[in-house]
Formats: structure tokens, sequence, C-alpha cells
């Protein structure tokens, strides 16, 4: 049997530690400002962090060259603690492969992103340092109204907590945001409807460190030809996934899946894990009927495509994870603990 990956868990954050709020991908601080400072001013009040921004975080338009250098400048700067990234995207892949690896090697720090800071997560689990898939600014910092108490639980045990804690599944979600082109909604709340907890298939036990991300990013390092676990690494990962406010059909998930299983990866991951799926979004609105019936077309495919290719398994779906809310900030090349009998998940976040 193959020894798990050990990955380096960067050093928990204190209050008063500096944070680097940096723009992989889209500058939202720069067309959303308004919003930007919102989650700038609950770092410092609610978590006790002093946000630092670098040359691109809110510069529309950056290059990858530029934002690269900034990734590497906050790594390299030891007054600096950790990452926060203001939002997602849909170009790291342009980019991220190229970044040197010894910036991030010689200074591990705890990253916060989720969506497309995938690839750079990824990347970072190459350079075997854990990461957090999870609590962007704009998204969970600067939530409208406020954090809710489910989301900033797993923020405040991913910043500051160690050891090994049990998920949960929230008794209420919401997918439908409000429009940050608006200022007042950040003085309102989302809407929350209630959840229906976790789908399980397969009983077994499992064990293993994560590793995943954005369906479509996965996607992305397939198509590229992006460095990713080899295949014996596989054989001690916990997959986990979900999908974003694209809302992909469900025959485009099950493609994603299906090269998953012709790589050979689905037959020897340890267990897969999927978020909520988002099943609204500004200018692809549908009722509480359409997104239920989307959520089930999305479920049963991934079970489909996965059983196809790995019948023994636990698969649990409907997690806590992704782009809706509220949300479980993930360790991204942490242990999880798969309990099959108890139906239980054990995340490490720390040794």
């Amino acid at each position: 049997m193959n020894c798990m990956k050990k990955l380096v868990t960067p050093p928990k954050l204190k209050r008063g530690d500096r944070v680097a709020i940096l723009s992989p991908s889209f500058a939202a601080p720069g067309r959303f400002p308004h919003v930007y400072e919102l989650g700038l001013k609950r770092l410092r009040e609610d978590f006790g962090l002093e946000p630092v921004a670098f040359p691109t975080t809110a510069k529309l338009g950056a290059s990858g060259k530029e934002r690269a250098a900034d990734l590497v400048a906050a790594f390299e700067d030891s007054t600096i603690k950790g990452i926060i990234t203001s939002l997602g995207g849909d170009d790291q892949v342009t980019y991220i492969k190229n970044l040197p690896p010894e910036p991030f090697a010689h200074n591990p720090k705890p990253v916060f992103g989720y969506s497309d800071n995938t690839h750079l997560e990824n990347f970072l689990w190459q350079q075997g340092i854990a990461s957090y898939y999870g609590g962007a600014l704009f998204t969970q910092f600067a939530m409208e109204g406020k954090i809710d108490d489910f989301t900033l639980k797993y923020l405040n045990i991913a910043l500051f907590e160690s050891g090994e804690y049990e998920l949960e599944s929230s008794p209420t979600f919401s997918d439908m945001g409000l429009d940050w082109n608006d200022p007042a909604n950040l003085e309102k709340f989302e809407t929350f409807l209630p959840n229906e907890g976790w789908y399980w298939d397969g009983g077994k036990d499992a064990d293993g460190i994560s590793w995943g991300g954005c369906l479509e990013s996965i996607d992305e390092m397939l198509r590229h030809g992006t460095t990713t676990p080899s295949l014996d690494e596989f054989e001690n990962i916990i997959l986990f996934t979900e999908t974003s406010e694209e809302m992909p059909p469900a025959d485009y998930v099950f493609r994603v899946y299906r090269a998953l299983g012709e790589r050979g990866i689905l037959a020897r991951v340890k267990g897969v894990l999927v978020g909520r799926p988002k099943a609204w979004e500004f200018g692809n609105e549908h009722d509480e009927a359409w997104q239920a019936a989307y959520r089930a077309e999305q479920r049963e495919t991934i079970l489909k495509a996965v059983r196809a290719y790995n019948p023994t398994i636990p698969m649990i779906q409907n997690l806590d994870i992704g782009h809706t809310s509220p949300q479980i900030s993930l360790p991204y090349g942490g242990r999880i603990r798969i309990d099959g009998k108890a139906r239980k998940i054990y995340a490490t976040f720390s040794p």
C-alpha cells in the first residue's frame, strides 16, 4: 500500500496578523468597491486581522504576469501571514502553471479561496502545501446582512483552530445572492431555504487527504495538461468537487467525471464528496421546482458516473462546500475521515 502524502499545514493565523488580499482571477474590488470595503471592515472588526492590498488586488484587466508577481510577493513578505482571495474568475489556468515553486515551498502560508482558485490550490498541493477551499472575501467575509453562523463557525476553525472537526450539514441553504451593483443590498439578507441534508451512497469507511475543487476548473486542468496528483497519489485521496454559477448541464458533468474515470482516477480514490450545486444565478433564474430537479439530476449523474468505475467507495453529496451558502472552508490537502457506519465526516484543519 502506498504511503499517504503528507502536506505541510501552514501556521494558523493569530489576531493582529497581516493578511494579503489578492485577486488571482477577477479583480472584483475594482468593480464593486463597496463590497470590498465591507469585507475589509469585517476582517478587522470581526476577526482581528489586518488586510493588506497588493498592486493588482483592485486592478481590472491585470495580466497574469502581474497577478503572479503579487502572489510571489505576498508569499515572500515575512510580515504577511496568510492570503485571502477576493473572488474567483476564469483564467488562472493560463498562468498559475508558470509560477516559480520556490517562493511558495519555502514560505508556506494559509490560502483561502475557491472556484477558479482551484488552480492555485492545486499548485500549492504540488508544492506540498495545504490550503482552504472556501472563504473568499466577497462571498463569505462580505456576505450581505451578516456572516451566517454556520459559515462563521468554519471560517474561525480554518483561520485559527487546529485539530480534527466533524463536518456538519447546515439546516438551511441559499444560492440566490443579492446584486452587488446596488450598495443598499449589503444591508439585506439572502433568502435561506430548508436543506435536504447529505445524500450517502456506500457504507464503507475511508481515510485520505483531500484534493479537488470546482469541476469546471478540474476539467480545464485535464484539458490543458496541468500537473495534478499522480495515479499513485490518488490511491490515498478523497476527491471533492462542486459546480459553479455557470450551472453546467448534467451531460457536461457526466463527461468530466467520465474523464476522471478513464484516466484511472475514480478507480483509485478512497471516496468522493460533492458540494451542493448552485442552481440560480443572475440572468439564469429559476423557480424552486426547477432548482430541485437540476440538483437531483446532477446528483444522479455523478453517482452513475462514479459507480461505472468504482462500485464500493463512499459517496456523499449535497455538502456545504463551494458556490452556495452557507459554506465550509474545507481543508485542501488536509486529512478527511469518513465513518460509513455512523455516516459522519471528519476533517483535520491542522495537526
